[in-house]
């Protein structure tokens, strides 16, 4: 697929798209780094740490005046081009609280972005103004715990917990299941019109997406509980059991979403563990 590196899309008034060169098998084509408003506009998700890409978003900013920039959360792909970015325009560095961990699992390409320093960080339900209108922090732990979204004008832009081409990595330590699970709920609860993701195209019909990544995430639950109730279990052997032809650069992710699956079934006591195996309480 053929994506539009350093081209500038308008989605619609007052909301433009900025592609980063980092494609992978985590980040679809690369991420989307988004500039909202018109006269005072905000950066969310500046991106990987690419010259090439700060500067297409300087060129893109065009000398107007950038009132925040917005980062969802701090993994490596989303928040270390901030720095750059707010060296070129004095903005402030606004979002998620720092987070950053020696090990995050098997997601090497999404480590944490130990350098993040935000000049704010917003709860729950606080907001900016950008050209006149809040931009307010929905926060939406699971994929991270520090993840966080931004809802403008009825647009939710939702960084990694709900990406328009794959269902989230969530991964322990710091991802949690059963976060994830209540920050989805949270999002069906709204009534956003579109999303915009930090990768792959936009949702268009929000309520029914959330839905459908609920009921695939407890459909995949009550496979990994029939699994360890015919015997006990390690992650590798259920992973081999319930992602049949999966791509072998994405195994290790998978066993982390296994976990974190076996982790949130084991606090509700219905599967235990001996070592490495686990099996039905």
């Amino acid at each position: 697929m053929d994506a539009p590196y350093a081209t500038l899309e308008t989605l619609e008034p007052g909301i433009a798209r900025l592609l980063a060169h980092n494609p992978s098998a985590f980040t679809f084509t690369g991420t989307q780094s988004y500039i909202v408003g018109s006269d005072s506009i905000a950066v969310i998700d500046p991106g990987p740490d690419l010259p090439e890409h700060v500067e297409a978003l300087v060129d893109a900013i065009a000398g107007r005046p950038v009132h925040a920039i917005l980062c969802t959360h701090t993994h490596r792909d989303h928040s270390p081009a901030a720095r750059d970015l707010a060296e070129r325009t004095g903005a402030p560095i606004v979002g998620c609280a720092p987070l950053a961990l020696a090990a995050v699992g098997p997601r090497a390409d999404a480590s944490f972005d130990g350098d993040y320093r935000p000049d704010r960080v917003l709860a729950d339900g606080e907001s900016i103004d950008i050209d006149g209108e809040p931009i307010t922090a929905v926060a939406t732990p699971g994929h991270t715990s520090n993840h966080l979204c931004f809802a403008w004008r009825g647009a939710l832009f939702t960084g990694d917990h709900v990406m328009g081409w794959s269902t989230t990595v969530v991964v322990p330590p710091d991802g949690d299941m059963a976060d994830y699970m209540a920050s989805l709920d949270t999002l069906r609860q709204r009534g956003d019109r579109v999303y915009y993701p930090a990768h792959g195209p936009a949702v268009t019909n929000p309520a029914q997406y959330v839905r459908h990544l609920m009921g695939h995430r407890m459909q995949r639950e009550r496979q990994i509980a029939k699994l360890v109730a015919e015997r006990p279990r390690a992650v590798s052997d259920i992973v081999a059991n319930a992602y049949p032809g999966l791509d072998p650069r994405l195994t290790a992710a998978a066993g982390g979403s296994v976990l974190a699956h076996l982790l949130d079934l084991e606090r509700r006591g219905l599967v235990e563990r001996e070592g490495d195996a686990w099996t039905a309480a």
